[in-house]
């Protein structure tokens, strides 16, 4: 795998050779990789994996032609070949006015702050062994579990480097701990499964094994014996669990590319009141130990902390520099970068903040509503913002959380719903989008 000395001499070397070829400009990516998880299944273990990966990436303009291609292999023959391509092929692309590098002038200049992505020591593959099996042991203990997907337990290492031919050069590194079990409850056709899981750039951020089996196997217990729920519209309050998805969905429409290919439910609504004053949407890339911090973004712009919703209204679009150009505003240090293609907009960490109530005062006056803690399918539609998922969860009766129900389906539309959404105080930490106990009223409910 790449170490940051070796991932910015290949991109240096790329953005040479590539102008040797004739290009009039160019950035290049190094990527390296290396993961390894252990998975134990009733108490054995059932399977090691292991893998470590480096990919190089080069795009080129000529004019306002541009060509990306990408290899595994960077030795100095392989990237002279790999510059030759991409020149070639962007003298035979069709021009695009609006391509082209991030604006110089906007380029994120070092030191870069140190955001502690990175675990110091890389753990044995016993070490995983064992907490992957306490894990799974602890969810396997609770009573009326019955069966067993297994637990796992993984780490991983990855590298950024991007380098621009008009003078950016980063490079950017952190590591990954993950650790879950999915167990089953009951017997034969009333059998239900669910499961637990976290990840954490350091060891010690993580609930332990014990915590984590246990939170799997009690959540598969819960399930057991699930009614349905009558189809009609009535409350859908969103665990934080899931909850976050719908500021998935937010994001993807607020992206420059969605806007300026008017595919997104947002076109034309960027001063309209979506929510109500109670949700505000902030998004921290500097957040110490963030899944998705980062000093810099695809394209060597500098990334800051910003309000994305606040007084029921989207602060603006998330724009990668071609996009910004077709829509006539400044990039905004969203852009994400693969081994290939052009640029495309990623979030960092988002939190949809907590509001003034419990998750109990929230449901409170609620006389007959829908708990869900798993979504299935993907039933939205991005350019309308109409919704419809598969839905299990719990019942709410008179306020209170009630039996489990399976095999309903939620739909609504993501305007309504926005304008609908009410906070509780809840919100924790510990994902790359992270919201509270959301609800939202008026929802249509199909079950029986």
């Amino acid at each position: 795998m790449f170490d940051p000395t070796r991932a910015t001499e290949r991109c240096a070397a790329m953005i040479d050779l590539a102008r040797r070829a004739g290009a009039d400009a160019a950035d290049a990516v190094a990527i390296g990789d290396a993961s390894e998880a252990v998975h134990v299944r009733l108490g054995k273990l059932e399977d090691v994996e292991r893998s470590e990966s480096e990919t190089v990436g080069l795009r080129v303009f000529v004019g306002s032609r541009s060509a990306s291609v990408q290899a595994t292999d960077s030795s100095d023959a392989a990237l002279a070949e790999l510059a030759q391509r991409a020149v070639a092929m962007a003298r035979a692309a069709p021009e695009d006015r609006f391509a082209g590098l991030a604006p110089e002038e906007l380029l994120a200049h070092g030191p870069f702050p140190d955001l502690e992505l990175a675990d110091g020591a890389e753990p044995a593959p016993e070490w995983l062994r064992a907490r992957a099996e306490e894990c799974e042991d602890v969810a396997r203990a609770v009573a009326g579990v019955t069966n067993s997907e297994g637990g796992s337990a993984s780490f991983g290492r990855s590298l950024f480097g991007l380098a621009t031919s008009h003078g950016f050069c980063g490079v950017h590194a952190g590591t990954a701990h993950g650790l879950s079990a999915s167990v089953v409850a009951g017997q034969g056709s009333g059998m239900q499964r669910d499961y637990a899981w976290r990840q954490a750039r350091h060891a010690a951020d993580l609930l332990t094994p014990a915590e984590i089996g246990r939170m799997a196997g009690e959540r598969a217990v819960a399930r057991l014996n699930p009614g349905r729920l009558p189809s009609k519209p009535m409350p859908v309050v969103f665990d934080p669990r899931i909850s976050g998805s719908l500021i998935g969905h937010l994001l993807g429409a607020m992206s420059g590319a969605a806007i300026a290919r008017r595919s997104s439910f947002l076109l034309d609504r960027l001063e309209e009141e979506l929510f109500s004053a109670a949700i505000r949407i902030v998004e921290d890339p500097h957040r110490r130990r963030g899944l998705r911090s980062r000093p810099f973004d695809g394209e060597g712009l500098p990334t800051t902390a910003r309000t994305l919703v606040e007084a029921g209204r989207v602060a603006g679009w998330l724009a990668e520099s071609a996009s910004a150009r077709q829509l006539g505003i400044a990039p905004t240090g969203h852009a994400s970068r693969g081994g290939s293609g052009a640029p495309g907009v990623s979030a960092t960490n988002v939190d949809l903040e907590g509001g003034a109530v419990s998750r109990n005062e929230l449901i409170a006056d609620i006389k007959q509503g829908f708990l869900v803690t798993e979504l299935i399918g993907h039933g939205v539609n991005g350019v309308t913002g109409d919704y419809s998922r598969g839905a299990s969860g719990f019942r709410i009766e008179q306020g209170e959380i009630a039996g489990p129900v399976a095999e309903l389906t939620i739909a609504g539309n993501l305007i309504d719903m926005f304008r609908a959404m009410q906070p509780a105080n809840d919100l924790e930490r510990h994902r790359a989008i992270n919201a509270p106990t959301l609800r939202i009223d008026g929802m249509t409910v199909a079950g029986e």
